[in-house]
């Protein structure tokens, strides 16, 4: 037998907490601002802080940018705010909570 999901009781192969948490995220608000040297930098508000780590990973291989995490916040380099709500929707994130200013 597998390992255990801590969260549900249920095997790995079989939980779905994850998919749980991203559909109960609350609004996710995109937007740009310039850095240090006059440089555009995309900032991810709202994401879950168990979820945060592993959607910075996937943003920032999926865009080819850095990125980091300041306090709650994901910060990438470059202005991506027009291609990450299609990726966070492909990572299982609700459309009508992903909001882009």
């Amino acid at each position: 037998m597998g390992e255990i999901c801590q969260t549900c009781g249920l095997p790995k192969d079989l939980c779905v907490c994850d998919l749980l948490d991203k559909e109960e995220t609350k609004r996710i608000k995109i937007y740009t601002t310039r850095a240090k040297f006059n440089k555009y930098v995309t900032v991810v508000e709202g994401l879950d802080k168990k979820q945060i780590k592993e959607t910075l990973k996937e943003l920032k291989r999926k865009l080819a940018c850095g990125g980091s995490i300041k306090g709650e916040v994901v910060v990438l380099q470059g202005d991506h705010k027009k291609r990450v709500p299609e990726i966070l929707v492909s990572f299982g994130f609700k459309k009508e909570a992903i909001e882009v200013s």
